[in-house]
């Protein structure tokens, strides 16, 4: 399995600590959050959409195969918590040592 680079890294860790704070300082300050479509973009907005479906339903991520290309690194993981639960697929775009767009898919 490749590893996670280090952006993505601190973002899955965060959410496995149910840390928001340290979630959204993993992003870009236009960053964006797709879930199944739904994109939530910038701080506030993921902060929002996260207090209701993410770390507010304190998520836990079990990473179970990572693939790596160029900026994007896509994570197949089981979700846990009081949310939903079940495998998902996370790809990260990244900028620099940001997030620039976490998209989810299952």
């Amino acid at each position: 399995m490749e590893e996670l680079d280090e952006a993505t890294r601190r973002l899955v860790d965060a959410a496995n600590a149910n840390d928001i704070d340290a979630f959204l300082a993993g992003f870009t300050a236009d960053g964006a959050v797709d879930d199944w479509g739904r994109v939530f973009r910038g701080a506030e907005k993921i902060r929002g959409w996260s207090d209701r479906e993410f770390i507010g339903k304190q998520v836990s991520l079990t990473v179970e195969r990572v693939r790596r290309s160029g900026d994007e690194t896509v994570v197949s993981a089981a979700v846990g918590g009081k949310g939903f639960n079940g495998p998902s697929t996370f790809t990260f775009l990244t900028e620099g040592d940001l997030v620039a767009r976490m998209t989810i898919r299952a």
